[in-house]
């Protein structure tokens, strides 16, 4: 039995040092996605901010710009979550915490809407089908490399979706990333665009900008930046949740990597244990048969 104890725990430490392997192996992949990622997602912040800044002081001060993506609905019947999450797992907490957010949102409004999910990954795809919840569309397999024409393919369809009154108000939910720890799940409204409110001077931001001269026109310039602006907000959204993604995994692989050493660790000195005590148990068998035999003798 001590024999069969000593080979059952050889047989568990080569299997979690072969985990171990894959998962340090995980996490130096994740590792050396994370920077590519981190950079693409630093970078489209000031563009995206910006933009929405621009979009909503053109929006202010706009009075004869018409763009269906700017028109409120009087009566909310249709609502979109635009859910983006990974295509694989492995990333600890990261999808939950972004499909929770997505859920509790649909289930504190109370409006009498109905409510839709469009899939970014597979993931999301996945919890929200099995669980009966309404299907607006499906985007899966994007890849580690994101590309704007990611981004402008949802952005479109989305769109569309939007101008035919399939849906009256659609929301984005994704990752934010932080560091390699902390990934905030984020929920902001898409569309319609709302502007900006009265600031606290009491000068409304149609006052503040009166004196811009715009060429071509204000209302020109924002119902052809409106289309790119969803756009460019669905991009930020993807390469903020590509490398809290990779974070996440990387975190979690360097927690996986640790445990599976601690517990090579603690199956090593349980071996030991169980070798030494086979050990004694046959020398003590063997000096009780010298004994047995010298009384014999005698």
């Amino acid at each position: 039995m001590a024999g069969k104890g000593v080979r059952e725990y050889k047989r568990r430490i080569r299997s979690v040092s072969n985990t171990r392997q894959i998962t340090k192996a995980m996490k130096m992949v994740s590792a050396a996605k994370l920077r590519k990622a981190q950079e693409s997602a630093e970078a489209s912040r000031p563009y995206a901010g910006k933009l929405a800044e621009v979009l909503s002081r053109l929006a202010a001060i706009s009075t004869d710009a018409r763009h269906p993506l700017l028109e409120k609905r009087e009566s909310i019947e249709k609502v979109t979550y635009l859910v983006v999450t990974a295509d694989r797992g492995l990333c600890g907490a990261f999808n939950t915490n972004i499909i929770r957010l997505a859920a509790e949102s649909i289930r504190a409004d109370e409006r009498p809407a109905e409510k839709g999910v469009a899939a970014v990954g597979r993931k999301s795809r996945d919890f929200f089908r099995k669980r009966g919840y309404k299907m607006q569309g499906e985007f899966v397999n994007l890849g580690d490399n994101i590309s704007y024409a990611h981004a402008k393919e949802i952005g479109q369809y989305i769109i569309q979706m939007y101008e035919e009154a399939a849906t009256d108000e659609v929301y984005l939910v994704y990752a934010r990333f932080v560091n390699a720890l902390r990934q905030v799940p984020t929920i902001v409204k898409l569309l319609p665009l709302e502007p900006p409110k009265v600031e606290e001077t009491g000068e409304s931001v149609r006052e503040f900008f009166a004196d811009y001269i715009y060429e071509p026109s204000a209302d020109a310039i924002l119902t052809s930046l409106l289309p790119r602006y969803v756009e460019s907000q669905i991009y930020h959204a993807l390469l903020e949740s590509k490398a809290s993604e990779h974070g996440a995994r990387m975190t979690a692989m360097s927690n996986a990597t640790d445990n599976a050493s601690e517990l090579v660790d603690t199956l090593t000195l349980s071996m030991n244990k169980a070798r030494q005590a086979a050990i004694t148990s046959e020398i003590l068998e063997i000096v009780g048969g010298a004994e047995a035999l010298k009384k014999g003798g005698k």
